[in-house]
């Protein structure tokens, strides 16, 4: 079996890729500090897979430690990166935290896949790198804008940092995908989207109103150039953004890309409004959700969903469940909590 090392492997799209990795026969090796994960991930993985993959708690800001992992297990394949800070008003309060976990450990992990062989690279990127893009849908190429927070701004970095390396290390295979809204829970509800205090994400936010944990739903702003009046995004289910990463690896194993450094949006190709988000929800729960509309929040863009057609034919990957399939797994998870 070949084995494949998942960064922030217990968290939300982490710990699905894992499932999705161990499906296809792959042996993983999860490396997660748990700052905003549960070691109790491992048994919901478990109860999915049959299996638990090893497990190894460590903060990757320790240089050292992170060079005695390499060598404790030197036959690695493949990594795919998830572990990162991830709030964005978080990293405007506290940009220095955010720079060192998000690009510090990127480039002790790729200095240590760069003394390999061979090694295959997948990075967690984000949609954050396009801003509010001059036309719809985003394309791969549509140009990078200046970041609208220090968060967004470690995903362009380091996108930046792994395509200069890959550049002068032929041995280093490597591509990010540039994901746009994740959301829902495995079928089975054993592992989904846990974050430790306040949501950073639309949907937990919806699911803990409807399950009475929050009064109300708060909705940023009305008056946006859009049909209804509030934000577009591309909301992709979680499971179908963790078979996109293990397409990737698998693609790179495989040599099948023609350079040593892709880019790649993953998404459904079709945006919803925050009302049509909570219009699915009240769907599957059956009752109307308690939400007001507020202020505009800062930062936010009006529109974002992608262009999946580079992923769709050089990949082979395309999103198969709908926003109503990926809510009734989110509202099916945060039942199962909350019990």
């Amino acid at each position: 079996m070949m084995q494949i090392l998942v960064t922030g492997g217990l968290g939300f799209i982490g710990s699905h890729t894992v499932v999705e990795l161990q499906a296809k026969g792959f042996e993983v090796v999860v490396i997660d500090d748990c700052s905003n994960a549960d070691e109790k991930v491992l048994d919901g993985i478990e109860k999915i897979s049959g299996k638990k993959p090893i497990f190894e708690k460590l903060d990757l800001k320790d240089r050292g430690k992170v060079e005695d992992f390499f060598h404790r297990y030197p036959d690695v394949e493949g990594v795919i990166h998830f572990a990162a800070s991830k709030a964005v008003g978080e990293s405007v309060e506290k940009p220095l935290l955010y720079y060192e976990n998000n690009i510090g450990t990127l480039v002790y992990i790729l200095k240590e896949l760069s003394k390999k062989n061979k090694a295959s690279f997948i990075f967690s990127s984000s949609c954050t790198v396009y801003g509010q893009a001059d036309k719809m849908p985003i394309t791969e190429d549509a140009p990078v804008k200046e970041a609208e927070s220090p968060y967004g701004n470690t995903k362009q970095i380091g996108e930046e940092i792994i395509s200069d390396t890959c550049k002068v290390t032929p041995n280093l295979n490597a591509i990010a995908l540039r994901y746009f809204n994740p959301m829902g829970a495995h079928p089975s509800a054993e592992i989904g989207e846990l974050p430790i205090g306040v949501p950073q994400n639309l949907v937990p936010f919806i699911t803990r109103t409807g399950v009475g944990l929050r009064k109300e739903l708060s909705v940023f702003g009305d008056d946006y150039p859009t049909e209804d009046g509030t934000c577009i995004r591309d909301y992709i289910y979680v499971v179908d953004l963790a078979k996109a990463h293990v397409v990737a690896l698998e693609r790179l194993l495989a040599s099948k890309n023609p350079k040593n450094y892709e880019v790649f949006n993953v998404g459904t190709g079709k945006g919803s409004s925050v009302l049509e988000v909570i219009g699915s929800f009240e769907k599957v729960y059956g009752k109307k959700l308690n939400y007001r509309i507020v202020g505009r929040r800062q930062g936010d863009i009006t529109t974002a969903y992608a262009d999946t057609t580079k992923a769709n034919n050089e990949l082979g990957w395309k999103s198969i469940y709908s926003l109503d399939d990926a809510m009734e797994s989110a509202w099916k998870w945060e039942q199962k909590i909350r019990n």
